[in-house]
């Protein structure tokens, strides 16, 4: 297998597990259970966590140049580019730890309903929507050379392919659907 090939199977499997547990340890946070003052300051202190994770691996990458023999030389445009790319990817991260702090809380206090299962509803939509937000990014800043007339009309079925698998994921997800999956003990029929 393609070294290119292990990692992106090691991003989808990181990124997969990524809401989940990102939402377990909101869950975890004080305030959340049992229900407290501090309910309303769990996804920002799970985000924080992130943060430092972030930078955890950060020292790592900085020791793995060094083991490499690099000699940290940047350029400005370089710098400036993977800042605000990771700008965006922590702007994400903390879009997306709203997104399930709003989809756990009960509709009556205007969240989604969601409760422990907020996981299953945000992360299709997020890792579905992601991969047509970057390749129509990537084909504005780098156009195809005959133009939209050029591209198949396949990559657009994708997009709505992929927009429509997103929405069923989140919708129908057993999680997401408890009745679906299983029966409370007092509504369940006997064999």
């Amino acid at each position: 297998m393609s070294t290119w090939l292990l990692y992106a199977l090691l991003t989808v499997f990181s990124w997969g597990v990524y809401a989940v547990i990102l939402h377990k340890g909101r869950a975890l946070m004080p305030g959340i259970n049992p229900p407290g003052p501090e309910a309303a300051h769990a996804s920002l202190k799970a985000f924080l966590l992130v943060c430092l994770a972030y930078a955890a691996i950060g020292v790592i990458t900085a020791i793995l140049l060094k083991v490499r023999g690099s000699d940290y030389s940047f350029t400005s445009s370089g710098i400036t580019w993977s800042f605000v790319a990771g700008f965006a990817g922590a702007l994400g991260a903390f879009a997306l730890v709203l997104a399930l702090g709003a989809a756990a809380m009960p509709i009556a206090k205007g969240g989604g309903g969601f409760g422990l299962a907020a996981a299953a509803a945000v992360a299709p939509i997020v890792f579905a929507g992601a991969p047509v937000v970057n390749t129509i990014t990537a084909m504005i800043s780098h156009p195809p050379a005959n133009g939209l007339k050029s591209i198949p009309w396949q990559f657009f079925l994708g997009c709505l392919l992929a927009a429509s698998g997103a929405f069923l994921v989140a919708k129908f997800a057993p999680s997401n659907n408890p009745g679906a999956a299983h029966k409370p003990a007092a509504e369940a029929k006997p064999h």
